[in-house]
């Protein structure tokens, strides 16, 4: 993939958008009054009342009260951490960064989907009297134009340099106008009393590695500082993500997803962040996180997401196992034919085994002699399980597992993300195919070591390689791979990830997992 860095050139905000003067706004509506021809004892009246609401009223039409701030994040550039000064209609973008680029909008914020549009206006509250003085003028406004003061585009994804990427990223429209009464024809349809944060779910949405690293990771980074006050806005909405990921989104915020694209009511929000802010592959830097929050966070958020489900999971399979003792019971009594779950009774011993997981692979990539690797593990002393993971599977199927795993093998690939639902402390082994080092690695290996996994990389030789019949030795395919892999993205996905297959030497991969047993016994 070729990456680049967008150099940006910030734009100097030299105008400071206040509210309507007092003065000139009980001028205003003296005028309109009086070109009503109403009488002066009753003009008179109206004006005492207007002026009296003004004084009373003037801190909640004029100044923001949300109690959430999305500006307490210490991730948040000095140039947006600037917001919280500022009058509210404002619009602040940090563009800054190689991966993706943020904005947050403070004031009244409203959606508009049909134009894929965000508006930002200055007030964020406006009471029944407001509305009435609205109708009265309504007329006169018309005849007016309100001011554009900013407008920004983004596309709220984190692969900002990949443009072939970024082409399938809904641009939203991010708008500033100044405050007006007129802005009451963009009527409020729902009214939310806590921020909102616009992200996209298109791009490489369907792969398990960036659904992670470029959607799960980022949006934890960006909103869990708010303590689950917060609205998901999703634009290029997918049911089966929604499905796929709703126990971590639950976790993330107490509110219903909104489907930006089909929901076309417009939607106010006090504040809004669009985009999603990263750090690295599938990591956290935790100095920029409030609260010092890291990997480890993340992974403890994963528990709460997935317990309870798992629990769910164990009461069915209890139920289960008693029916199937019940029957077992009337064999004996009753000589009744008995088959089912006869062969998956385990003895105490087994039980307290280390156990290990198989990430399973079919095409390319697979372990060729994958049925041996089970039984020289089991040798060794594992109780192996091997899971073969489809698009559909239920996560919290497969987190049960890795989370009661001792050791997770796998060879590179999508699938390595699982180390994930890894408890820190248990073993990662990743079999390292020719020409896939550095990605193992930077993807995989060093993410792992920072949420506290012994991490064992095992890099294959060039005999257990399926290259190896297709390749002469002396060929850059086996003799230079980093050559290879230099030409491209796609002769690096051609070659080395959809082109070869991995048949272990046994002998040579025994040590890796008599070393992984030791540590897990050690540990015990």
């Amino acid at each position: 993939m070729v990456q680049y860095l967008r150099n940006h050139r910030r734009k100097k905000c030299e105008q400071k958008y206040l509210t309507e003067d007092e003065e000139y706004c009980h001028t205003f509506l003296i005028f309109c009054v009086c070109k009503r021809k109403r009488p002066r004892l009753l003009s008179f009246f109206f004006f005492s009342l207007l002026s009296c609401s003004f004084i009373f009223l003037s801190p909640h039409l004029f100044y923001s009260n949300t109690g959430l701030s999305l500006l307490h994040s210490r991730e948040l550039s000095s140039s947006i951490s600037k917001v919280s000064r500022l009058a509210t209609g404002m619009i602040v973008c940090d563009r800054s960064s190689f991966r993706s680029d943020i904005c947050i909008m403070k004031g009244d914020v409203r959606t508009h989907s049909a134009s894929s549009s965000i508006f930002v206006y200055e007030s964020t509250h406006r009471t029944s009297f407001i509305n009435y003085v609205a109708s009265i003028l309504k007329e006169k406004e018309e005849e007016e134009t309100v001011e554009e003061l900013q407008h920004e585009k983004i596309k709220p994804y984190t692969r900002k340099w990949e443009k072939s990427t970024m082409d399938t990223i809904t641009e939203l429209n991010l708008i500033a106008k100044k405050d007006s009464l007129m802005s009451m024809q963009h009527e409020c349809d729902v009214q939310h009393e806590v921020p909102a944060v616009f992200f996209s779910t298109s791009g490489y949405t369907g792969n398990f590695f960036h659904e992670f690293n470029d959607g799960i990771l980022p949006l934890y980074i960006t909103s869990q500082h708010l303590s689950s006050k917060i609205v998901f806005v999703i634009l290029d909405f997918h049911d089966w993500w929604l499905k796929k990921y709703g126990n971590i989104l639950s976790q993330l915020s107490d509110y219903a997803v909104i489907d930006f694209d089909e929901d076309t009511r417009t939607h106010c929000f006090p504040e809004a962040i669009v985009g999603l802010r990263i750090h690295h592959e599938l990591s956290i830097n935790s100095s920029l996180m409030e609260g010092n929050k890291s990997i480890v966070d993340f992974r403890n958020l994963l528990d709460q997401a997935y317990l309870p489900r798992i629990h769910s999971l164990i009461r069915e399979e209890e139920e289960r196992k008693a029916r199937e003792k019940f029957l077992e019971s009337m064999y004996h009594t009753w000589k009744i034919p008995f088959k089912v779950g006869m062969k998956v009774h385990k003895t105490v011993h087994q039980l307290k085994m280390p156990t290990l997981a198989i990430m399973s692979r079919n095409g390319s990539r697979s372990i060729m002699n994958e049925n041996f690797l089970v039984k020289m593990a089991v040798k060794i002393g594992f109780q192996v399980e091997v899971l073969r993971p489809k698009r559909t599977t239920e996560l919290a199927k497969i987190y049960r597992v890795l989370n009661s795993s001792d050791v997770m093998i796998g060879v590179h690939g999508a699938a390595m993300t699982h180390f994930l639902f890894m408890r820190p402390g248990s073993v990662f082994i990743q079999i390292i195919p020719i020409g896939t080092a550095w990605a193992a690695e930077e993807y995989y290996g060093a993410p792992a070591k920072k949420l506290g996994l012994k991490y064992i990389g095992y890099e294959i030789l060039t005999t257990e390689s399926s290259l190896y019949d297709k390749y002469e030795l002396d060929d850059p395919v086996l003799a230079d791979p980093t050559r290879v892999t230099e030409q491209g993205w796609q002769i690096t996905k051609k070659i080395y990830l959809q082109g070869q297959t991995v048949r272990l030497d046994l002998i040579r991969f025994r040590k890796q997992l008599v070393e992984a047993y030791d540590y897990i016994i050690d540990r015990i």
